[in-house]
């Protein structure tokens, strides 16, 4: 069976959804995620858009040693320089350098003639090849371009030293039957593209990324783009666990197999939305809550006698378990050790210490504690940013009753090692607390968004609140989780002025 390799954008293409803003430590932990996944080559970022990103580039290159590391390149010398000096370090470095070929980008947007772009192509892609062994070129918006002249540009980069050919429906339009055909005209017509891998990259604007994907990989594509859970700009991408499973669930029809570790799935999921703040849907194939329940008592009754009867996907292939009770309030060092570890975590001792006080905490109120309980307190001592002052909550009251005006004090220790407390009130609970907490911090902040989920199920699952907040003019986004619902919303306030105080000291601009 031939491999279709899996290219994750997540960490790039993924993080441009909006309201999206993932820390350096978050990308990490991502990457690493995401080398347990599987995945053959991630995307860590943009290294020329910012110090952040060439910053985040460069740990993840540093660390991960299995997975092939890209960073993204427009046709310019100095984002191609940018990815060179981030991913030195990489075991497996990889530059991914696009130019638009449709005749409408050529014309609005650079401003140049076909036969222009031909040439800084030809010349970025040997320009890169100094320093690159793998160089993937992307035609950005080649769904929309003349066949004639992207079958005309493929087989100069490829000259000049390409290794994977991309060819993205950038703006989501074409549909399964025009994208294969490209494809189908591209293996036809370019007389050395058996040099090079074939790319697909589709997005979701009319809710056909899957679908193209797929008429790319059955027009000779050997390799897919995406994101885990589908997210990216506007729509987004073509999801990523759902190909892999569709593949494999459907081998009898596709002669075709990846890498992907399928049980590490819905942890990869879990993780992506956790970071992001973008719950995935209960209807979502694969990894939504809704993808084994079967409310109707004719589906019921025929799981009931044979699962397969309406079960193409067990919740095992994905690494759903429905009994994942493992920790009580008896349980020790030892066994908390062993089961972080049996959950991928490798905490340095002074974390390892953290987690499991927060882990006492929690069963002192809760009696059994379940793998996802484990992974909220694992995912935020890991991605913690304490090694910067901030601002840490001593103690917050709410008064509330049917009759009265919701009012709410709050003790906030400062960056500057002060304790302010203040009180306010609002139209409710939640409102009260944040219109104290703006009194209290010196940043000018504004909440654009706010979420609430649970995390498990029955009356005492925790709750994880997201915020998006500008402050200070900066975009950011803040997570809390407790078991009390307005003491996570108070902490994913908090978390996300402390995101913008850490992002302005380390100057991740």
């Amino acid at each position: 069976m031939t491999q279709i390799k899996i290219f994750d954008t997540t960490l790039r293409d993924g993080e441009q959804s909006p309201g999206v803003n993932l820390n350096q430590l978050e990308k990490l932990e991502l990457a690493k995620q995401l080398e347990r996944f599987g995945v053959d080559i991630m995307e860590a970022g943009f290294p020329a858009s910012s110090k952040g990103d060439f910053d985040a580039v460069k740990k993840i290159a540093d660390t991960v040693k299995n997975v092939s590391v890209a960073g993204l390149a427009r046709a310019v010398k100095s984002d191609i320089d940018a990815c060179r000096d981030a991913l030195k370090n990489a075991v497996h470095p990889r530059l991914h350098v696009f130019i638009a070929t449709s005749p409408i980008h050529m014309e609005y947007k650079l401003k140049k003639t076909p036969d222009e772009v031909i040439e800084t192509a030809v010349e970025m892609v040997t320009y890169g090849k100094q320093f690159f062994d793998h160089v993937e070129w992307s035609a950005e918006d080649a769904s929309r371009s003349d066949l004639d002249f992207l079958a005309k540009i493929i087989e100069k980069v490829i000259d000049a030293g390409a290794t994977v050919i991309n060819l993205p429906d950038t703006v989501g339009y074409t549909m399964p039957r025009e994208y294969g055909a490209m494809f189908k005209y591209i293996k036809e017509n370019v007389p050395n593209i058996d040099k090079v891998d074939l790319s697909c990259h589709c997005h979701d604007d009319l809710g056909m990324a899957l679908a193209n994907s797929f008429a790319a990989v059955e027009n000779g594509a050997t390799q897919v783009e995406g994101t885990i859970n589908g997210i990216g700009e506007r729509a987004g991408n073509a999801s990523l666990e759902e190909f892999a499973v569709a593949l494999k669930i459907r081998n009898d029809y596709y002669p075709y197999h990846t890498q992907i570790v399928l049980n590490e799935t819905k942890r990869t999921s879990d993780m992506v939305s956790k970071f992001t703040g973008m719950t995935v849907p209960g209807n979502k194939a694969v990894v939504g809550r809704n993808a084994f329940a079967h409310e109707s008592g004719i589906h019921q009754d025929g799981v009931l006698k044979n699962a397969e009867t309406y079960e193409i996907i067990t919740p095992e292939l994905v690494g759903v378990h429905s009994n994942n009770l493992v920790l009580g309030k008896h349980s020790g060092r030892h066994a908390f050790t062993d089961k972080i570890k049996q959950l991928g975590y490798d905490l340095p001792e002074e974390k390892l210490k953290e987690a499991f006080k927060a882990f006492k905490l929690l069963t002192d109120r809760k009696k059994e504690v379940t793998d996802d309980d484990l992974f909220a307190i694992l995912t935020d001592i890991q991605t913690d940013t304490s090694n910067v002052r901030r601002y840490q909550l001593r103690h917050f009251q709410v008064q509330y009753g049917s009759n009265d005006q919701p009012s709410a004090s709050i003790s906030l220790s400062t960056p500057d090692g002060e304790t302010i407390e203040n009180t306010s009130t609002g139209s409710g609970s939640v409102e009260a607390l944040y219109n104290t907490l703006d009194q209290i911090v010196t940043e000018d902040t504004h909440l654009t968004d706010f979420q609430l989920n649970s995390i498990g199920q029955g009356r005492d699952a925790l709750a994880e609140v997201h915020v998006s907040l500008t402050v200070d003019g900066r975009t950011v986004s803040g997570r809390g989780s407790a078991q009390d619902v307005l003491e996570a919303a108070v902490q994913a306030y908090i978390n996300g002025v402390n995101r913008a105080i850490y992002q302005q000291k380390s100057n991740l601009v």
